[in-house]
């Protein structure tokens, strides 16, 4: 087999697919979820705490001199990063624990037994026949 056949069949398997359209499905996600934090979790919150932003948060670590930037400890960001984590972890759980639940609803379903078989039926009738035939024999009345 070529190098070019194994690797289009390791590709084709059901779940790499699966694993790059999650990848895809998550980035996006991961967009909507800042996008939340940011535009409409944040907000608000710096409001509450006295109007601040924030990505506005740093600590100036080595002031700008001449042409040289400033050095600067931005954990305003980082804190964003951390609401933008909690909520992800929020939702993949809740979207997890959601699937479990519907996993756990249809174990418990008993499912309904088969109909049997023609074969099944067929033997069903002779065995009750045969019973049927042994007790006239035997002068017992027929059940």
């Amino acid at each position: 087999m070529s190098f070019l056949q194994e690797f289009r069949k390791f590709a084709m398997r059901g779940n790499v697919v699966d694993l790059a359209v999650g990848v895809i499905i998550g980035a996006a996600f991961g967009r909507i979820v800042s996008s939340l934090v940011a535009n409409v979790i944040m907000p608000p919150l710096g409001l509450l705490i006295g109007g601040v932003d924030f990505k506005q948060f740093a600590w100036v670590l080595k002031p700008a001199q001449g042409d040289t930037p400033a050095v600067v400890m931005q954990y305003g960001i980082f804190l964003q990063n951390i609401f933008d984590f909690i909520i992800v972890a929020l939702a993949v759980f809740c979207v997890v624990k959601l699937i479990n639940s519907m996993h756990r609803k249809q174990e418990e379903a008993p499912a309904a037994p088969p109909p049997p078989s023609a074969e099944e039926t067929l033997l069903t009738e002779i065995r009750d026949l045969l019973k049927q035939q042994q007790q006239t024999q035997a002068g017992r009345p027929i059940e």
